[in-house]
């Protein structure tokens, strides 16, 4: 798409926020009307479009995207999308250790205990650790804590969390994120810590650096999101 606009702007609406185009209001692909609830979040979303060039790239619009993907996807399949997030805690990376080597081992446990132990201190939620890829049974106690905390969170936070959730692997990092318990920037060096391993042993692969690139652009995006909601 070619840029037809000269400038991006917000007004406050009954709902929030909507933003404009010269006048004409940003619509989603399913086009409803982009109306966000908080004006930090608004105003991000003007600066992407008045940032862009001739042509627009989506890939440097992740509030944007995030927005039409709560509008589109979230809202109205709110509860299939907290369903769908509750889930990772039953398959939750931290969850999952390797038998060896020993120095991998060992930055799994300092890494990952501690966000495990968080979990129990403040969510209440005890999940259960292995070796391998094996599948691990978790408590249905635990299961059923994280799907009541989840079930707090509006269809905006949980865009931001589905997002963090689902690039880290882990919902425990996606909710430790999100409670403020770790930098976005930790959560998603803990979420690679298997693979930094393997590049510290092997040396790194181009393509997989640019893929892991842009996956932690969108992770970090998914944080800023959450902050400027006021969640993180």
């Amino acid at each position: 798409m070619k840029r037809f606009w000269k400038e991006a702007r917000t007004e406050q609406v009954e709902n929030g926020w909507l933003i404009r185009l010269d006048g004409r209001p940003v619509r989603t692909p399913a086009r409803r009307l982009c109306i966000v609830p908080v004006a930090g979040m608004a105003d991000g979303i003007a600066a992407e479009w008045n940032a862009q060039g001739p042509r627009v790239d989506p890939f440097s619009m992740p509030l944007t995207r995030a927005a039409s993907t709560c509008l589109d996807r979230v809202m109205p399949e709110i509860e299939n999308v907290r369903r769908n997030v509750a889930a990772y805690g039953g398959t939750d990376l931290l969850c999952y250790r390797a038998p060896g080597p020993a120095g991998l081992r060992k930055r799994q446990e300092e890494g990952w205990n501690p966000l495990l132990d968080w979990a129990a201190d403040h969510l209440g939620v005890r999940l259960a650790v292995g070796e391998g890829v094996m599948y691990i049974a978790q408590p249905q106690e635990a299961i059923e804590l994280l799907a009541n905390h989840i079930r707090a969170f509006d269809a905006w936070e949980l865009t931001g969390l589905s997002e963090l959730t689902s690039l880290s692997g882990s919902l425990i990092i996606g909710l430790a994120v999100l409670h403020g318990r770790l930098l976005p920037e930790d959560g998603w060096a803990l979420s690679r810590l298997d693979e930094q391993w393997n590049i510290d042993q092997w040396g790194e692969d181009a393509e997989a650096s640019l893929q892991a690139a842009r996956r932690e652009a969108d992770f970090l995006a998914a944080a800023r999101q959450l902050r400027l909601l006021g969640r993180s």
